[in-house]
């Protein structure tokens, strides 16, 4: 029985230190959520001005053909940038990326389109390794807090990939957008040809006039980088507020749960506690009339 009871103080001691452990990532995760909404309202003005940007000069011009937003006939290739997280404790954040990046392959694959896979976040690079896929193009160390430069870095790779003429002919991105605390979606969007909307009619009924300097050509040439850059920056920012919520609900979970842990654990060492005293009151008292009998018979 004291057996028993010393294997139970040492789980109960290991559940503890457990607790302590996922109850500090919940707090962690829980302070840095708010710092990446943040960041995820302050590009909100820069990507709406430039997405307006784009729509008025596709909008207001018929002759221009730019390479990046004319699709091709009969597309061979389709790259697919997968935002993973780097680190873990996130619950099924990675597995649901991965999921529907494996979907998306089937249906690129079934129109008969080779995929190509650019990688974002440890996770999915170890991934893809382990499996031995090869990857088009890596990038890790920032799933949590990404910078501009980091989207600029990545929008370069995949414009110069479907620039290329062996490159690529679509792209499409796979990441988590962020709805609130509590839920999270995979999104999956084609970025590459560009589908930008018409700029809406104004109520008044009367289009405003646009005069492009030097040509609209020119003014495409400049704006449609940095707007691919603007949706990667976004994608970015939306996974790694997703990372985040995601890791704190699965620390929460795991932290109850070692406090329900915890309390089976301590109800059965008291029971095993109280069996042992009750036992050895039990000895006590057979000894006590056995004693008491002995004396008996001797008188």
């Amino acid at each position: 029985m004291g057996a028993q009871l010393r294997q139970l103080r040492r789980r109960i001691k290991s559940v503890k230190s457990t607790a302590k452990i996922t109850r500090a990532q919940e707090l962690i995760a829980s302070s840095r959520i708010v710092k990446a909404q943040q960041r995820m309202q302050a590009a909100v003005p820069y990507e709406r001005e430039i997405t307006h940007a784009v729509s008025a000069v596709l909008s207001n011009t018929t002759n221009v053909d730019h390479p990046l937003t004319v699709a091709k006939e009969q597309p061979a290739t389709a790259g697919v940038l997968i935002v993973t997280s780097d680190r873990g404790f996130a619950g099924g954040y990675n597995a649901n990326i991965l999921r529907e990046a494996e979907a998306l392959k089937g249906h690129l694959t079934g129109r008969g389109l080779a995929v190509r896979p650019y990688v974002v976040g440890r996770k999915g690079l170890t991934w893809h390794r382990f499996r031995s896929r090869e990857m088009f193009g890596e990038w890790d160390g920032f799933s949590d807090n990404p910078s501009y430069a980091n989207a600029k870095e990545i929008a370069d790779a995949l414009i110069t990939a479907f620039k290329a003429e062996d490159g690529i002919d679509e792209i499409h991105v796979v990441y988590t957008g962020f709805v609130s605390m509590l839920t999270q979606n995979v999104i999956v969007k084609r970025i590459l040809p560009l589908e930008v909307e018409e700029a809406e009619t104004p109520p008044e009924g009367i289009p405003p006039y646009y005069e492009f300097e030097p040509t609209a050509g020119d003014v495409l040439d400049s704006l449609l980088p940095r707007y691919i850059e603007s949706r990667i920056y976004n994608a970015l920012l939306q996974s790694a507020a997703s990372e985040h919520a995601a890791r704190r609900r699965a620390m929460k979970s795991a932290t109850d749960n070692a406090n329900e842990l915890i309390r089976v654990f301590t109800q059965q060492m008291n029971q095993a506690r109280q069996a042992e005293i009750t036992q050895e009151i039990s000895e006590i008292v057979g000894g006590a009339n056995a004693l008491a009998d002995a004396a008996a018979g001797k008188e």
